[in-house]
């Protein structure tokens, strides 16, 4: 190539600015840089894995060992110790009056209900007049009597055999008045058995009767009540607990609805158990308190002694498909999963029967979002480690 003045430009041989050469210098190490330092960034993450502030950060609890209550639990209902029906006695009748409610508080000999008297009143009535008919028969023929036995003494008008069968007379005729008086006794007890009365102190439990119903002797009970007002819980116990309890053994009993606890003790341990269910009854006496009605759901604690065991929050439990487990973060601060099999809840946590020592460093919270074998940050008694 040829320049305007014919001259030929040789372009290897131009030599190439003093600038240009220092940029290319820089370019050359600025990327010789970089290349290095990430290859320095990706040998330490393939060495090392994340970094520690991507760890997660856990709150962990070592339980040591406290002192456990050993319990034994079951569940019943509270019932009226002395459940007494009160039914119709003799013939029945109709309910004519009511005078009781359930919840009731009653006397012994109270009235709760009468039944029509319309046909025994009229009755009654009859033999009372028959009754003093016999009694002034009786009367005149025992005065008939000794009048003719004084003349008979004193002047012999009257024969022997006359005088006894007057004295006959006089005795059949007092025989009719013990009858007459035992069949209007009769007829009275069938005339106050038309009121039904509260054989003794106690609460109305129930009541079916109502103001019209016939009743006859074999209706079922009008009335039900608890006798003295006196109430227990009847519960079933698991077998392999039974020989843990025993007669006069306190119980802390909890009713459905009811925040505060009853303190009751053991008054009856079943003598069998049942082949079928595995499981016996036991009777746990109550105070008299209006919140525990017949019928109500209750649960029954008793303390049966007192053991040292690990207490872990309840939030450190977890449970799937395996079974309950905990999450204990090892020396090398990976989480591990560890089996467990919990008790009672108590005042500091949840009672650990087996599967933790109380040493270890287990996941209060949060244990759900980890993973077996996952590197986490450890925060535990107020000291934070990485």
């Amino acid at each position: 190539m040829t320049d305007q003045n014919s001259q030929r430009v040789d372009f290897d041989a131009v030599e190439t600015p003093w600038f240009l050469k220092k940029a290319s210098l820089l370019t050359a190490g600025a990327t010789f840089a970089l290349v290095a330092v990430s290859l320095i960034m990706w040998r330490h993450s393939r060495n090392h894995g994340p970094q520690a502030p991507d760890l997660p950060l856990v709150t962990v609890t070592v339980p040591g060992q406290s002192s456990y209550a050993l319990s034994v639990n079951f569940t019943g209902a509270i019932i009226a110790r002395y459940d007494v029906p009160i039914g119709i006695e003799g013939e029945g009748g109709r309910v004519l009056s009511l005078h009781a409610e359930a919840g009731d508080v009653v006397k012994r000999g109270q009235i709760l209900a009468r039944l029509d008297t319309a046909v025994i009143g009229p009755q009654v009535a009859s033999l009372r007049a028959a009754l003093e008919q016999a009694r002034a028969d009786a009367e005149l023929a025992m005065a008939d009597y000794h009048r003719a036995q004084k003349i008979a003494d004193s002047v012999g008008a009257l024969s022997k055999e006359e005088v006894e069968r007057r004295h006959t007379l006089a005795m059949t005729t007092a025989a009719r008045v013990r009858t007459a008086e035992a069949q209007l006794a009769e007829a009275e007890a069938r005339l106050r058995r038309t009121d039904i009365v509260a054989p003794e102190d106690g609460i109305v439990l129930t009541r079916s009767a109502e103001i019209g119903q016939a009743m006859t002797a074999g209706s079922p009970a009008l009335f039900r009540m608890a006798r003295g007002g006196e109430v227990e819980m009847k519960a079933q116990v698991a077998e392999q607990d039974l020989p843990k309890l025993q007669v006069g053994q306190d119980v802390s009993v909890t009713v459905t609805g009811v925040q505060n606890p009853f303190a009751g003790k053991v008054r009856l341990l079943a003598a069998v158990i049942d082949p079928m269910s595995r499981l016996a009854e036991v009777r746990i006496t109550l105070p008299k308190d209006p919140l525990l009605r017949p019928g109500a759901f209750a649960h029954g604690t008793a303390v049966v002694g007192h053991d040292e065991r690990p207490l872990v929050p309840q939030t450190a439990l977890l449970s799937d498909s395996g079974g309950s487990y905990v999450l204990v973060v090892g020396s090398d601060n990976k989480v591990v999963r560890r089996g467990v099999r919990y008790g009672d809840a108590q005042s500091g946590g949840v009672a650990i029967l087996e599967g933790l020592t109380g040493d270890e460093r287990v996941v209060a919270t949060a244990g759900a979002f980890l993973k077996e074998g996952e590197s986490v940050r450890v925060i535990g008694r107020g000291k934070s480690t990485p």
